[in-house]
């Protein structure tokens, strides 16, 4: 089928949206976030409010206003998860730097034998590292790199500079299970689930790293939920919606719990739903979620 649209001028985008049923009470402000916000990027929150996707007919009192206010909750939502996972991840870097050099010392991350050879490309991964240290404008890596004659800087060095992505894959690759176990254990998980928690949360974070939609999404890679731990964590889950992000925030909740017992992320979650008014069904929430324990 040969693409036959033709591109449309700010005013003629408003104008379709206005045939097809939106009302826009305020035609400036309307083409203001045109100009600025991409129809296209846009169309993906509106679609969930057309009513006839073969005429694109938006579902009665659909306003601008409306899909306005699910863009920004969106975006809100992204700063919020990355917030989440900033703590998640530099958590993660410590105990797995403190952990992996108390099995192999200082440089045990170039010890290919301590990594599954099968699933995990080691010389990938220190050219990668390699790259990171030497394009880092952080002084004391350089200095570093500078006064030791060293393949690559120390574990706890080269942790802070390595992808999360790569961060990730050296959990989940690491060849002893019982280095995995201590340290899934710091946050009371199985070792298995924590692997495929991160690995799911690399996708998430690029997600948001990107602006890229997070309302309503389903991912495409399915995390291994956890069937034993803390009551509150399993009670909380919602095993009948596994692609939807639901059971992401549910487990940023519980290991910010474990990271950093005070804080606010779960109120600051709860008030951004209620501020915009948003129905959380799209992002797989069970009925009642707000009576689950995770979110008392």
């Amino acid at each position: 089928m040969e693409f036959d649209k033709p591109p449309l001028s700010f005013e003629q985008q408003l104008d379709r949206l206005i045939e097809r049923g939106m009302r826009v009470t305020d035609r400036p402000r309307a083409l203001a976030y045109l100009r600025h916000i991409n129809y296209y990027r846009l169309g993906t929150y509106w679609w969930s409010f057309i009513g006839d996707h073969n005429t694109h007919q938006f579902k009665p009192d659909t306003s601008f206003e409306s899909v306005l206010n699910l863009y920004v909750f969106d975006r809100e939502l992204r700063l919020l998860l990355l917030d989440a996972i900033e703590r998640v991840e530099v958590s993660l870097r410590t105990q797995w730097a403190y952990h992996v050099a108390k099995e192999g010392g200082s440089h045990a991350h170039l010890n290919k034998e301590l990594f599954n050879a099968k699933d995990f490309a080691h010389d990938s991964f220190l050219d990668n590292l390699l790259s990171e240290v030497n394009r880092t404008s952080d002084r004391n890596i350089k200095k570093q790199a500078q006064k030791y004659q060293e393949a690559t800087p120390a574990i706890w060095i080269i942790s802070e500079v390595m992808s999360f992505g790569w961060l990730s894959r050296c959990y989940g690759n690491l060849k002893r299970r019982r280095i995995r176990m201590d340290i899934a254990q710091v946050y009371d998980l199985n070792e298995a689930v924590l692997a495929s928690f991160l690995h799911h949360l690399t996708t998430a974070r690029n997600i948001c790293a990107h602006h890229a939609r997070l309302w309503n999404r389903d991912f495409t890679f399915r995390m291994k939920l956890p069937h034993n731990g803390p009551d509150y964590l399993i009670q909380s889950l919602n095993a009948h919606s596994p692609r939807e992000l639901y059971n992401t925030l549910v487990m940023l909740a519980f290991l910010l719990d474990k990271i950093s017992p005070e804080h606010s992320w779960k109120s600051r979650l709860k008030a951004l739903i209620d501020n915009h008014d948003i129905d959380t069904a799209p992002m797989g929430f069970p009925e009642h979620w707000q009576q689950l324990p995770m979110w008392q």
